[in-house]
């Protein structure tokens, strides 16, 4: 039995990256293949009689631990500087607006519909949030600054997404009490933040031993845990965490550099970015595998769930091509597609009280609206190379107007 496991487990993760490789090439995004993969392997489950010990406990722990992965591979991608400044502001004003408009505006119905808005707000910012594991892993077709522009809003997204959910949860009686709590205990985690970031980099500088990285992400993992058990906003931490690493230049030629050795440093980091990108994919790919496979496919046929999941998906989109049509006036069609749901969706879904669950706004509308993005995202990579090859004929174009 254990090497028939064992074989299983290697197959998937092959297969995974198999779809991760296609993608590229085929415009269909591997999260659709992962979930088809899951929902098939459950059909041949029940019709084969084969038995699978139950894995959902788990399923929270695997979305935990890709939470954190997510969060910190976003914000080492974030780089600040002086000269991107316009485009920084421009793709987290856009991640903003657009997700405070559209929370704002389906909330408003479900407490049209005699719902709290605290169990509003809670089933509809997942929706909110558009997924940088998906959308940036998509943009491969996209230029230069279209890719910057999907990096910094998709991770400027997650991360907003993620703070607000965690402060309307963990505030449920008074919004101006939780506005002060949420303000202290953020600069109590912006000093935590610096002094574990300075902790970690110094290891991270200083330690010869062969084994490194690991002992640097379950120490990141236990700080994490440990902000969560004193209800600080633990994900906050990561952010600056990983903001602190990615921008390590702010402070290369101040007296810092008399204790890190910056050349080592950055040899060191980018191999830490390595690996986190491949941890990442391993914990995205079972994630979205396992959640695939306790979907109830009947379920996602059922037309009234289609048809909220069209509504829904169909305002994400109105609302987001609005914005990049009469504020932005921006001419580049594709990108305004590029605004998926994924694991992010997910996991802050999973991570609502049984108690404030909306069940109009059901497991199974969540898939539908992320597996219908992603095909709308699908439609911008293939619009992408021919609005490119116009581009180049058209140079003077700026392609963030």
């Amino acid at each position: 039995m254990t090497n028939y496991i064992i074989l299983f487990l290697c197959l998937i993760i092959i297969l995974a990256y198999f779809f991760d490789i296609t993608s590229r090439y085929s415009r269909i995004p591997s999260v659709i293949l992962l979930i088809i993969l899951g929902i098939i392997i459950r059909i041949l489950v029940e019709n084969t009689g084969l038995s699978i010990p139950d894995i959902g406990p788990i399923l929270p722990v695997i979305g935990t631990l890709g939470l954190i992965l997510i969060v910190l591979e976003a914000s080492l991608d974030i780089r600040l500087e002086k000269k991107k400044f316009r485009l920084i502001t421009r793709s987290v004003l856009s991640a903003i607006v657009l997700f405070v408009f559209f929370v704002a505006v389906l909330s408003a119905v479900m407490v049209l519909l005699g719902h709290t808005l605290y169990d509003s707000l809670l089933n509809v910012i997942p929706l909110g949030i558009i997924s940088s594991a998906v959308a940036i892993s998509s943009a491969g077709s996209l230029d230069s600054d279209q890719k910057e522009f999907v990096v910094y809003e998709s991770s400027f997204s997650d991360i907003i997404g993620i703070l607000v959910f965690d402060f309307i949860l963990l505030n449920h009686d008074s919004i101006g009490f939780g506005l002060v709590h949420f303000t202290l205990s953020g600069l109590l985690t912006v000093i935590l933040a610096i002094a574990v970031t300075s902790l970690l980099g110094m290891l991270l500088n200083k330690i010869t031993y062969h084994v490194n990285y690991v002992i640097i992400l379950t120490a990141v993992v236990l700080a994490y845990v440990l902000a969560k058990l004193i209800h600080l906003p633990a994900l906050f931490l990561i952010l600056v965490f990983g903001l602190a690493l990615s921008n390590y230049r702010l402070v290369e030629n101040t007296f810092v550099n008399r204790v890190v050795n910056f050349e080592k440093f950055r040899s060191d980091l980018e191999s830490f970015r390595k690996i986190m990108t491949e941890l990442t994919f391993l914990v995205r790919s079972f994630f979205f595998i396992m959640f695939g496979y306790y979907t109830h496919v009947s379920a996602l046929l059922n037309p009234l769930n289609i048809l909220l999941a069209l509504i829904i998906t169909a305002g994400i989109f109105a609302l987001r091509w609005a914005y990049f049509t009469l504020i932005l006036r921006m001419k580049f069609v594709p990108l305004t597609l590029f605004a998926p749901r994924g694991l992010i969706t997910i996991l802050l879904f999973l991570s609502i009280p049984a108690a404030s669950r909306i069940p109009l706004v059901n497991e199974e509308v969540v898939t539908l609206v992320i597996l219908m993005s992603i095909l709308v995202l699908m439609a911008g990579n293939m619009l992408s190379r021919k609005t490119l090859t116009e581009q180049v004929t058209t140079p003077e174009t700026d392609s963030t107007e």
